[in-house]
């Protein structure tokens, strides 16, 4: 492909934007245009950017050869099936879809067309995600944080959708074994859905992976745990650093820790993402995470999801059979948080 790819942003809300304006500083790509549903936002964008905009994304139909789709969830499939459709080349903002049936549908558009799909599951671009991938090889148990403050963003899905996807997509990246089981328990608090959930993930091979999201917390944490034979690894991606500890046999026998750390540049990992994306589309390779690899996340979070759920009616069940004139149930009552 010569020259530059150009492409379009459908959805300029607070993460769209960013996009947007990765796009238009791009030396591989040109950003033609952008849409959004609420006109004011459409052109308030458009003019910062200096590009056209449109309040419905069709207009961009045959405009462009790659659009970046960051509109909410429950509209991923339409808009990524019209683009795909149209032989248009689609980045979507994680989860992929909605449910399994529609990212089934997605896959298999993009294959018949032989088109790009990729999945912005963010994490996967940053210095220190990629070293992890040269470093673990035989995790046995992975123990991951992310909690952040409340922002009032991404409301419209849980926190397992909203952020605790991005750790799924990594654990599962690194442990090469199907799951077996996934345990959740967690609670809405300011929104209507779940707020904070803690995951257990038992895989095929007896690697077991922990996994705690909240987006309700009063300081922001990204760290993950990972002990595999002989080494430790401790992640912090707020800082780009991780720290191995790797065991050295000593003379006579025993054993000690020869403990390093290692710092990775602060990369941009959007720009990254973005920039990985163009060039799977003008060199035809398959992208960091395709399709499928946002299949396989979405998949396990809907299951944890389930379980929210499951759990949720076991509370509630509880909470309406208890007799309160019993001490015990009482007790009982009090630690299911009733």
């Amino acid at each position: 492909m010569l020259g530059k790819l150009p492409m379009a942003v459908i959805g300029t809300g607070h993460f769209g934007l960013y996009h947007a304006k990765k796009i238009a500083a791009s030396d591989t790509a040109e950003l033609v245009g952008i849409a959004d549903i609420d006109p004011e936002r459409a052109a308030e964008v458009g003019s910062e950017l200096g590009v056209a905009a449109f309040n419905d994304h069709r207009e961009l139909l045959g405009r462009v050869k790659a659009a970046s789709i960051t509109v909410p969830t429950h509209a991923h499939f339409d808009i990524a099936r019209d683009c795909l459709t149209a032989g248009i080349h689609v980045l979507v903002e994680k989860p992929i879809s909605d449910s399994l049936s529609t990212a089934d549908a997605l896959i298999a558009l993009a294959r018949t067309k032989d088109l790009i799909l990729q999945v912005g599951h963010l994490v996967r671009f940053s210095g220190v995600a990629q070293a992890l991938q040269r470093h673990v090889s035989q995790p046995l148990y992975i123990d991951s944080v992310r909690i952040t403050p409340f922002s009032g963003r991404s409301t419209d899905v849980n926190v397992v959708l909203d952020l605790m996807i991005h750790d799924i997509d990594l654990v599962l990246s690194l442990v090469d074994s199907p799951i077996l089981t996934i345990d959740a328990a967690g609670a809405p608090v300011f929104t209507d859905h779940e707020d904070i959930c803690s995951a257990r993930i038992k895989f095929a091979n007896g690697c077991i992976a922990t996994i705690t999201a909240s987006r309700i917390s009063f300081k922001t944490e990204r760290r993950m745990r990972i002990f595999q034979p002989s080494s430790y690894l401790s992640v912090n991606f707020d800082t780009q650093t991780m720290i191995i500890a790797r065991k050295t046999d000593e003379e006579g026998g025993g054993a000690t820790a020869d403990i390093a750390e290692e710092s990775y540049d602060e990369v941009d990992a959007l720009e990254r993402e973005i920039e990985d994306f163009i060039a799977c589309v003008r060199e035809g390779r398959r992208p960091l995470v395709g399709g499928e690899e946002g299949r396989r996340a979405l998949e396990a979070a809907l299951v944890a999801t389930r379980e929210l759920q499951a759990h949720a009616d076991f509370v509630m069940a509880v909470n309406r059979s208890l007799d309160l004139k019993d001490p015990l149930k009482q007790s009982l009552k009090r630690q299911l948080g009733g």
